[in-house]
C-alpha cells in the first residue's frame, strides 16, 4: 500500500468531513472550502510552489533552553517550535496567507531564528502585537514560561523588519 501524499488532502479526517459536503466545518478557525484537487486556496499558489510573495513562517526559540544551566535537549527544543508553529497555523487557518502557504506542500519556507532568552522573547511578543501581527507565544507546562514564538505566514516583506536582529538557531 503507497503512503498517502499528505499535501493532496486537507487536514480533515475522513469521518470528520459531512457527507456530501466538502466543507472543512469540524475546525473552527477554517471556513474554506476544498477546491477542486482537495486543497483548500489550491488555486492561490503559483505551479511549482512558487509565488509572487515569497511566503514565509518565522519561528523564534530561545537559545538559552539549550545551554546551562537550563541544558534541555534537543528533542524538546524541537517540540518547543513544532507546538508555536502548528499552533499558529491552527488560529489563523482561515488567513488565505495561511492557506497559500499550506498548499505549497514540499516548497513551504520556515526560517527558525535564535533569541538570546526569555526577555528578548517577550519584547519581540510586544513588538509583533504593537504592530498587529499574527503570532503565538508558546508557553510550556507545567513550567509556565515562555519558549518559542511563531508566526503565521506571511510575505517575507511584511514582517522581516522585526526579526532581522535575530540570528539563525544553530
Amino acid at each position: 500500500m503507497a503512503a498517502p501524499d499528505l499535501f493532496s488532502q486537507h487536514a480533515v479526517r475522513d469521518d470528520a468531513v459531512p457527507q456530501g459536503g466538502r466543507e472543512c466545518a469540524p475546525f473552527p478557525a477554517c471556513s474554506a472550502p476544498l477546491l477542486p484537487g482537495g486543497l483548500p486556496y489550491a488555486k492561490m499558489a503559483a505551479p511549482g510552489g512558487s509565488s509572487a510573495r515569497a511566503l514565509v513562517q518565522y519561528v523564534v526559540l530561545r537559545g538559552d533552553l539549550q545551554r546551562e544551566p537550563l541544558s534541555w535537549p534537543l528533542g524538546a527544543l524541537v517540540a518547543q517550535a513544532c507546538h508555536a508553529a502548528l499552533a499558529v497555523v491552527h488560529a489563523h487557518y482561515g488567513q488565505a496567507d495561511t492557506g497559500a502557504y499550506l498548499a505549497e506542500g514540499g516548497s513551504m519556507r520556515t526560517v527558525v531564528l535564535e533569541a538570546l532568552d526569555e526577555g528578548a522573547l517577550k519584547t519581540l511578543a510586544e513588538t509583533l502585537k504593537q504592530h498587529n501581527i499574527d503570532h503565538k507565544v508558546w508557553i510550556e507546562q507545567p513550567e509556565n514560561i515562555a519558549t518559542c514564538i511563531a508566526l503565521r505566514p506571511y510575505p517575507k516583506e511584511e514582517v522581516h523588519q522585526h526579526l532581522k536582529k535575530f540570528k539563525l538557531l544553530k
